[in-house]
């Protein structure tokens, strides 16, 4: 006999209409629609869009069980459960049937005698800055227990979260290793990242005052000898999966022509201090995209246009515009000696920023291959990144030589590459004074 199908029951209504219809016939059905609201399952109406089905196609034909073989006695060798059914204790409560999975390894990794080092293998950071994680986390990332089942606790998932950003390793993979789904382990690592964006990065992400603003010209100072250096800043370029949509914006000629191979990606723009350590990030530019466009659009370019950069200088590398605020090399052919000297200091404080980039690609090897994350999705995981990074990083967390990764972000010079007259004679009498003070040093 068939059945009509069920109409898509949309956010809103579906639950009434299960209310409303079957709620009094089924009450033990109904905890799994309940189940299916607190968690926010991916799909939560095609789920319950199942039990529906179920249910009314058993309501028009009652001797359906009796007439399918297939669906015989539970007990019986080979005998198979209908869809949806969960098992009955012995007090007559519903229980859903979750599949058993070994959480052997996150055990193993949660227990105090875990050794230190393997620890760090697997999360890039040691076991006091990961319980810190936690720690400042847990309000955020916290769940409560159904009549279903437990919630996953708070350092499970933010393992979870952690491992995958560290390894690069895919779904699939994590999900066995912490005995979870697949589709639990990605929303574990959006829900965590986007609690690292949301509660983190205001603490660990920010521009220096104005007591830490001349401690940081100093420290600049020391690594280049030009002064009143705010900060460096660098760009870099994260693999993405080919976009449905504004394919052409995303595609990277760049790295298509060294890899010899299509290549998409969005953009990261980082500003750091003398520690590596980012004061500003703004992500989400897309790859065919210069840097100094990238600039244009971001946050750290309107601030400056406002005027709260005053009295310092952002230094950049030859894709960046000489500005009122940003300090960029001489890119014109034939350069003087006093020019020369100048590029060579200005390349000694990019290094800074560019070695920063460096770490955080390798500490995070997410990074370094395209992600299956959704691009919509994406900022928010490169921005959890960038915060972990800052942690480890203001912790004085070492990191493994063998994961050294080295960048390939390919330099275009900027198209209108001087932007203020008076930028063009501070950076000439810049260059002067560190001619001046290299020769005096010399001699």
């Amino acid at each position: 006999m068939e059945t009509s199908p069920v109409p898509f029951f949309n956010q809103e209504d579906y639950s009434n209409f299960y209310t409303s219809f079957l709620a009094d016939r089924y009450p033990q059905e109904r905890q799994q629609v309940e189940y299916c609201e607190i968690e926010s399952v991916t799909d939560p109406p095609a789920s319950v869009k199942e039990i529906l089905c179920s249910l009314l196609s058993f309501e028009k034909n009652p001797d359906q069980e009796s007439q399918n073989p297939s669906m015989g006695d539970p007990e019986k060798p080979g005998s198979k459960r209908p869809r949806g059914e969960g098992d009955t204790s012995s007090d007559g409560h519903r229980r859903l049937w979750v599949k058993d999975r070994s959480k052997a390894w996150w055990e193993q990794c949660n227990s105090p005698d875990f050794p230190e080092s393997e620890f760090r293998n697997a999360f890039r950071m040691s076991k006091s800055t990961f319980d810190l994680i936690c720690e400042e986390l847990d309000s955020a990332v916290t769940k409560k227990d159904t009549t279903l089942r437990q919630a996953i606790p708070v350092r499970q998932r933010v393992a979870v979260c952690i491992n995958r950003l560290a390894t690069g390793d895919s779904l699939r993979v994590v999900s066995k290793r912490f005995g979870l789904g697949i589709s639990t382990c990605h929303k574990l690592v959006l829900d965590v990242c986007s609690a690292i964006n949301t509660v983190l990065m205001p603490k660990y992400i920010q521009w220096p005052d104005e007591n830490q603003i001349k401690e940081v010209k100093n420290a600049f100072e020391q690594i280049s000898d030009v002064p009143n250096v705010g900060g460096t800043i660098y760009t870099t370029h994260v693999p993405i999966v080919a976009p449905k949509n504004d394919v052409e914006s995303h595609f990277n000629k760049r790295h298509t022509e060294r890899n010899q191979k299509t290549s998409y990606s969005i953009t990261v723009q980082g500003v750091v201090n003398p520690q590596g350590v980012f004061t500003d990030v703004w992500i989400g530019g897309p790859g065919s995209m210069p840097d100094d466009k990238v600039l244009e659009k971001s946050a750290l370019y309107r601030r400056a246009n406002w005027g709260l950069l005053r009295d310092v200088w952002v230094v950049g590398n030859a894709g960046y515009p000489l500005m009122d605020w940003l300090l960029a090399p001489y890119t014109h052919q034939n350069l003087t000696w006093t020019q020369h000297v100048f590029n060579g200091k200005i390349e000694e404080t990019q290094r800074v920023a560019k070695e920063a980039f460096m770490r955080m690609k390798a500490r995070w090897s997410c990074l370094q291959k395209r992600t299956e994350v959704k691009l919509q999705d994406l900022p928010v995981v490169l921005g959890a990144c960038c915060v972990l990074h800052n942690i480890c990083e203001m912790r004085n967390e070492a990191m493994d030589e063998m994961l050294r990764f080295e960048l390939f972000d390919d330099e275009m010079v900027a198209e209108n590459c001087v932007r203020s007259v008076g930028a063009m004679q501070a950076r000439d009498h810049i260059a002067h004074n560190l001619l001046h003070r290299s020769s005096h040093g010399s001699s």
